[in-house]
């Protein structure tokens, strides 16, 4: 059975995600940290569309919980592969450099960015094999353009984008793309601290995307119809950056 495995599934665009994906017919892996009363919602949504959901609790910025949650799932699932990898999980902690502290710079470069290669690495290995994978990481308008108050973030990001690109040249002979996603300003919990009144009259469009729009695009990526894009960093922000 081919599955796909989204992190930071339960809620907000990784919800999204997931549901996107069970649409297309995928098994879906639901990664967590926390809040476990959101990836069973998420898994109960998923089920829905007639699909297997199975919740996978681990802390991605972790490498060696990151790790033993893969090896043991792997074992667990003899005859299954992870097919579709969706590196979503992300923070902010958002302050002018000045002022950052150390564990700020840390933690979000490690939940971020260390994460991509922590999951990546370990899932990597059967696509090659089965010679099919999709790789798409959700990555931020602030790795590209870099916003202030987000040396962090921007870095994190922006270092996912290169080793977006660098991976994709790794792999595609196996029929294996990386692709990354980077979202503006999309309605979640992650953008419910910032002025969305201000935020709005900058964006051509006029308001925030939605956690669907941005699934949907992803949706695309993972399937077959997507096999000749890969390395590809495509924005989606209303026109606020191009």
């Amino acid at each position: 059975m081919k599955y796909a495995l989204v992190t930071g599934g339960s809620r907000g665009i990784g919800r999204s995600i997931c549901l996107e994906l069970a649409k297309a017919g995928y098994a879906i892996i639901i990664n967590f940290v926390s809040n476990e009363n959101a990836a069973n919602e998420t898994k109960k949504l998923v089920e829905e569309f007639g699909v297997k959901a199975e919740l996978l609790k681990f802390d991605v910025a972790d490498k060696d919980a990151t790790d033993m949650a893969l090896i043991e799932w792997a074992e667990g699932h003899p005859d299954d592969y992870i097919a579709v990898l969706i590196n979503n999980a992300g923070i902010r902690q958002d302050t002018l450099m000045i002022f950052m502290q150390n564990e700020q710079w840390d933690s979000v470069i490690n939940t971020n960015l260390n994460s991509f290669f922590y999951v990546t690495r370990r899932v990597l290995k059967d696509m090659l094999s089965k010679r099919f994978g999709r790789i798409i990481n959700i990555v931020s308008l602030s790795g590209i353009k870099g916003l202030p108050g987000q040396a962090n973030y921007s870095a994190a990001k922006a270092g996912v984008i290169g080793a977006t690109k660098a991976l994709a040249q790794e792999v595609g002979a196996r029929k294996v793309t990386v692709n990354a996603v980077a979202p503006g300003f999309i309605d979640t919990d992650m953008t419910k601290d910032m002025d969305e009144k201000a935020l709005k009259t900058m964006i051509p469009v006029g308001r925030f995307g939605t956690p669907e729009e941005v699934a949907a695009l992803v949706g695309f990526l993972a399937s077959e119809q997507a096999g000749y894009i890969t390395g590809e960093v495509i924005s989606i922000n209303g026109g606020l950056y191009t």
